[in-house]
This record gives structure tokens, sequence and C-alpha cells, in this order.
């Protein structure tokens, strides 16, 4: 998973009023910056449904991938997040909040007491997080492995096997309307002059015949391809870096492949031509060259 887009919204009467510092804002959109979501909104609310069912819907309506609340999942009566946020979702996914009270109960017996749900409206994940910062950063660890999967599934054409494991089989591959969809509403728009695309594909000509024009190598039935993920992270968070560079995705298939089946996809959206080809060959030729594994099959 590189470059979803991400909103983190606080939840507190005292924030909104400027009565007590906001931190677990800050830091979870540290957490997901790391992580290689691209942070395009936060705003601090009160505790009023109406208010955050708005700001949810809002967001959500403009695309963005994953919306983190923090606040307002307790008892108190103001405490109404997770009603707010069931006012808006379409669906609900329980795994996330039950994942995250497991982590919390395993770390105080009051983890319990946490309200907060999850769930999905049109191709925005939201979930909702405790107040605290150190419940907050410990709740979003629990789940942020599992986020990448769930976004890639709710922002792709088809379905995905969650029972799959992550080291066999092929992936099914991301829509690239879905990419654009949230390259564009990721507020860099006015910025971006042009989108490009490389997709990767098993061919059936073996490498050496391409590369070294060995006309006597065999005919290739297939690929066993796998990618470093993390590294793969890191090189699309190095694109970002580069000048004029707004948007940065990739996406790795794994597994035995066939010929015609799809190795990558990777997309990036800048200001000007030069410097948007510059940084797709750089994030292209990064992958290939130190994130992934390839082997032919003859």
């Amino acid at each position: 998973m590189m470059g979803f887009t991400a909103a983190v919204l606080t939840i507190s009467d005292k924030g909104s009023r400027g009565e007590r510092s906001d931190t677990s804002g800050p830091a979870l959109r540290g957490m997901l910056a790391q992580a290689g979501y691209t942070v395009v909104h936060a705003a601090v609310l009160p505790d009023e449904r109406a208010r955050i069912a708005e700001a949810l819907a809002r967001l959500a309506d403009e695309g963005v991938a994953l919306v983190l609340t923090t606040g307002g999942t307790g008892f108190s009566p103001r405490d109404i997040t997770p009603e707010a946020t069931l006012d808006v979702v379409e669906r609900q996914a329980p795994g996330l909040s039950e994942a995250m009270r497991a982590e919390s109960m395993r770390l105080t017996p009051r983890g319990c007491l946490s309200r907060g749900v999850a769930g999905i409206r049109k191709g925005t994940l939201i979930v909702n997080l405790p107040g605290s910062e150190r419940a907050a950063r410990e709740n979003l660890n629990a789940i942020l492995p599992a986020l990448e999967h769930g976004l890639e599934m709710l922002l792709s054409a088809g379905s995905a096997d969650c029972a799959m494991p992550a080291t066999s089989g092929r992936r099914e591959a991301p829509s690239m309307d879905a990419w654009l969809r949230e390259a564009k509403a990721s507020g860099n728009l006015a910025r971006t002059g042009m989108f490009l695309v490389h997709n990767g594909v098993v061919r059936e000509d073996a490498r050496a015949r391409v590369r070294d024009g060995d006309t006597d190598a065999k005919p290739v039935k297939g690929m066993r391809f796998s990618a470093d993920a993390e590294k793969v992270r890191r090189a699309v968070a190095q694109t970002l870096e580069l000048p004029g560079i707004f948007f940065a995705r990739a996406w790795m298939n794994e597994g035995e492949l066939a010929v015609g089946d799809d190795i990558m996809y990777v997309m990036v959206g800048g200001d000007i031509r030069p410097h948007v080809i510059d940084a797709l060959q750089f994030l292209v030729g990064r992958i290939k060259g130190e994130c992934v594994t390839e082997q032919e099959i003859i």
C-alpha cells in the first residue's frame, strides 16, 4: 500500500474551544505519514453529533480513503462519536473495533469500556479511536497492518480473499479510476498537471532474449514474484519528496504468475511533465532494482 489519503478528526469540546492541547491528532497524523499515507485534512471538533456526522460524510464524499477519529468513545453523556459515525456509514466493519478492544484489554481491564465503531461509506473507511494519545496510538498500531489490505479491497474493482496468506496466490489488481479519485481528493489537484501510470506485465520473451539478445532463450511460462513491502513504502515516500510530485502509489502482485498477468501498477502525479516522467522512472527503477524478486518459469 502506498499513498492512501487520510484525515484525522479530534473530537473534544475543550479542544475545540482551545482549552486543551490536542496531542492525539498530531500523533495519529505522524503514524499515518510514517506508514505511507497522505494526510489531507485534520480538524478539532466539539462533541456535537450533527457536526461530527457532517464532517465524516463530507470527507467520505470527497474521496478520502481513511478517516480516523480520536475522542468521544467513552461513557460520558457527551461521548457520541460512535453514534455520529453510525449515522453516516453504510456498512460496519466490527472486526477492526474488536481487534482494538482486544489490544486495549490486553493492556488494561478498562479497555472494554471503549465504544468506538468502524464502518464504510462509499470508498472511505471510518475508524473511531480513543481520545488519549497513548490509547489512540495503541489502537491504531493494533489494526494498521490490516488496513492496507482492507483499503485495497475497498478501492479495487473486485474482491480479494482475506484468508489468503500474504506470501501466496495472485492479488486483485487495483482500480485506476479509484486511484485517480483518491489523488484528486488529496487537496493538490489545482497544482497537479498530469498523472502517469506504469503497468508491468509478465511477458513470454525471456529476460535474456530481451536484454541480452539471446535468441536461443526459451519462452517464459510464468513468473514467481514477490516484493518487500517496507522497501516499496520507502521508495514511494522518497518519490513524494521529489520536486513537483504530489501523488505516488504502487501496487505489487505476488505468487506464481502466468504470462499476461499484472506484475505491478505504479501511478505518479505532479505539476509538469518532466517532473512526473522523472519521478515515475525513479520509482519504477527503485522498485525493480531494490524491492522485488523475480524468477522466470521456463
